[in-house]
């Protein structure tokens, strides 16, 4: 693991919520902290309703972290253009986060119940 980023078991239950509509639910979300940035929770796609979320042609990289690759969330409001992020073919400092979800703020809600 590089010296900036720490992942962790977030314990406890984690919700996503955007749209009015739960996305997901998991007790097996991840907490991922790099540097001064603030903690971003990742869940497992096994826990979100992948069904509203589409793949996107946007994609950004980071050194530290590898490639992202990023999902649109379609709800009956409209779509919500890269709201979530992943790293597909993370790179091995982070690879707990390969299969899993992270959601922008103000795109959708994450929550500790």
């Amino acid at each position: 693991m590089t010296d900036q980023i720490q992942i962790r078991p977030a314990g406890g239950t984690w919700v996503v919520r955007a749209a009015g509509a739960v996305l997901g639910e998991s007790r097996n979300a991840l907490e991922l902290i790099e540097g001064d940035y603030p903690p971003v929770i990742y869940f497992p796609r096994s826990d979100i309703a992948m069904a509203f979320l589409d793949p996107s042609v946007t994609v950004s990289s980071c050194p530290h972290k590898g490639t992202a690759s990023y999902y649109s969330i379609i709800a009956k409001s409209g779509e919500m253009k890269d709201a979530a992020w992943s790293y597909e073919a993370p790179h091995d400092a982070i690879a707990q986060v390969k299969d899993y979800l992270a959601f922008f703020p103000g795109k959708a809600a994450v929550e500790q119940l």
